[in-house]
Order: structure tokens, then C-alpha cells, then sequence
């Protein structure tokens, strides 16, 4: 979700020029817009801490779920709902929004400077909770057309495939589910998964092997994609006779999972053996007043729920945190405004 660019020297210099005309410093800011990151912003923001969320889009992967059937009080919502009232309810506490990439994270004395792509801001203390970034296919022409034909979220970018043929690359329930929706909208989709069978829910697999529109294509993988303004045609390989197959389509949406990209923190919080970050129960990290919660974290349920749970608990420890800097009584709870 976040990049670190080595190369942007020259726009930290700049950045730094203009920020120097600006003093203002928050007493909290949350990287990351989904529901760990956005519920902490909720629980810092009704107690009066100046907050700021940072990210680059809003919802993260939870947005992009079209049909949630696990988090409590609804037995159906669309995602992006979900994460739109979970705003709402923050910036009408009083958050402030600033979206773009962040880069690097810097501590100065007693702050924690955060450059982004367009500004810099600085803060007293900060909630890590940017969640885990979609992976890659890793093959030739995907760079090129991202954005062409190439998707990573079937619910944001499914309704540009009307009558088209598309391929869904993955094995899990994502890409199953993604799978089914475009169904509803796509005239023809290839289901594209290496292994030799499907690894996500029983009843979603029967759906998807008695939908008419969809031809799965097992033992296969993704070798290149052509086309020449937008995606014209995906290259595909069995691993067990190694012949290749070149399908004609006009889109290709990766479901091929996550993974946690905490470059951002290296050298200055701990982190796991599989790149999380170290949390405490109290979502406190090894770093004095950087706190962290939902799927970047080394908490072993990544589930909606839970992410904001955790982003509840970071955004009240944050703000003991400040309170004990400032020499004030710590709060325990959240049942005054």
C-alpha cells in the first residue's frame, strides 16, 4: 500500500522547504484508511486529539469485498458501504483526511515526520494500521497494462466489463467470489489457479463449477500479457505438460492474495519473521508512542471485526500515551464523549 522511493531525495527537499512555513503538528496520525485505521481515528478523534488519517485510498481491502456476511449487525453489506459510515462517523468526530503514498517515516526529537508523495506531516505519536498490499502476477506486460485490462478489485472495476471475456487469476475465495460476480456481468471468464484444485470454501466452489459462463483452467499459470493500448490476450502454461494457450480477452483480475509491505517501519519497529509488525496487547510496537493494529500486525485473525477492534484499543492507548506526556490523568474506557 505504501512505497518507499530511495530516489525521492530531491522531493523531500522540496517537501521540507515548503513544510517549514508549517508548524502544525498533530497529536496523532494513522496510516492506513481501513477499518483498523479509520476505528482508531474514531476512538482518538472523539477525545480531542488532533488527528489526522494518511492513505492512499479509503477502506483498503475491505472495500473492495462486495458481500460481507461476518460482521456483526448485518447479515449483508457491500464493503465499500461499510468503510464509507466507518469515515463518516470519523470525520464527524472531527479527523482530518489527507490521501497519498507514504514513503519514509523519519523521527525528529520529539516528533515523527511522514513524508508522502505531496506533503509531509508531523505528529506526536502515530498509529501504524496500512494493512497488506495485493501481490502481483510478476509476468511480462503487467506493469504495462495496470490500470489497461488489469485489475486487482473485481468490485471496483467489474461494471467496465459488461458482455466483455475476462480471466480471474487466483484459487481462493476472492477469486471465486470475483469469479461469480462477474458472471453476473461478463459474458465469459477463465478461472486460472495452478494447482489442481480449488482451495476456498466448499459451497463457493459448487457455485462456481455449475456457472455456465465460467471455464476454469487448473494446473495452469500466468506466463504473459499482450495487447496494445488495453489488454488484448493472456498467455497461460500447464505445469504438467508445459503447453502454452493464448486467450483472447479484454480483462484480467489478480486474486492471488496479500502481502504485508512494512518497509516503511524497518529499523524502527520490530518485526516478525513474516514482515509484521510486533504489536502488544495495548497495540503498543518497541517504538515509544507508534502503535499499530489490524492485518499489519502480528495479530493472527485477519478479519474485519477484529481490525477494528484492534484499531479501538490503538486509538485509546495512543491517546493514554499523550495524556501521560502531558502529565494528565489516563482514561480507561470510552463511555464520555
Amino acid at each position: 500500500m505504501f512505497i518507499i522511493n530511495k530516489n525521492q531525495n530531491k522531493l523531500y527537499d522540496v517537501i521540507i522547504m515548503s513544510s517549514k512555513k508549517n508548524n502544525n503538528i498533530y497529536d496523532t496520525i494513522i496510516i492506513g484508511a481501513g477499518p483498523a485505521g479509520l476505528t482508531a481515528a474514531i476512538y482518538t478523534a472523539r477525545k480531542r486529539v488532533k488527528t489526522l488519517v494518511v492513505s492512499k485510498n479509503l477502506g483498503g481491502q475491505t472495500a473492495i469485498t462486495f458481500d460481507i456476511e461476518n460482521y456483526p449487525g448485518f447479515e449483508h453489506i457491500d464493503g465499500y458501504k461499510l468503510m464509507k459510515s466507518f469515515e463518516s462517523q470519523a470525520k464527524s468526530s472531527g479527523a482530518e483526511f489527507a490521501f497519498g503514498d507514504v514513503y519514509e517515516i523519519r523521527k525528529e526529537k520529539d516528533v515523527f515526520a511522514i513524508m508522502s508523495n505531496s506533503h509531509i506531516y508531523k505528529s506526536r505519536t502515530l498509529v501504524l494500521a496500512f494493512g497488506k498490499t495485493p501481490r502481483d502476477l510478476k509476468v511480462r506486460g503487467e506493469e504495462e497494462f495496470k490500470g489497461k485490462g488489469v485489475s486487482y478489485c473485481a468490485t471496483c472495476d467489474a461494471p467496465l466489463f459488461n458482455n466483455k471475456t475476462v480471466a480471474v487469476v487466483g484459487g481462493g475465495n476472492s477469486a471465486l467470489e470475483s469469479a461469480l460476480m462477474l458472471a453476473k456481468i461478463a459474458k465469459k471468464i477463465y478461472l486460472i489457479h495452478r494447482r489442481d484444485e480449488f482451495r476456498g470454501d466448499a459451497i463457493t466452489i459448487e457455485r462456481v463449477m455449475k456457472n455456465d459462463k465460467i471455464e476454469t483452467k487448473l494446473n495452469c499459470i500466468p506466463v504473459e500479457i499482450k495487447g496494445e493500448k488495453f489488454v488484448k490476450s493472456f498467455i497461460t502454461k500447464n505445469v504438467k505438460t508445459n503447453e502454452q494457450e493464448e486467450l483472447k480477452l479484454d480483462g484480467i483480475f489478480v486474486e492471488i492474495g496479500y502481502e504485508v509491505k512494512t518497509e516503511i517501519v524497518k529499523g524502527l519497529v520490530k518485526l516478525n519473521q513474516n514482515n509484521e509488525i510486533i504489536a502488544n496487547a495495548l497495540c503498543e510496537t518497541s517504538h515509544p508512542g507508534i502503535f499499530a493494529a489490524g492485518d499489519v500486525t502480528n495479530v493472527p485473525y485477519k478479519q474485519i471485526v477484529i481490525a477494528a477492534g484492534e484499531g479501538a484499543k490503538a486509538g485509546m492507548t495512543a491517546y493514554n500515551y499523550l495524556q501521560k506526556l502531558d502529565g494528565k490523568k489516563i482514561v480507561i474506557g470510552d463511555w464520555k464523549h
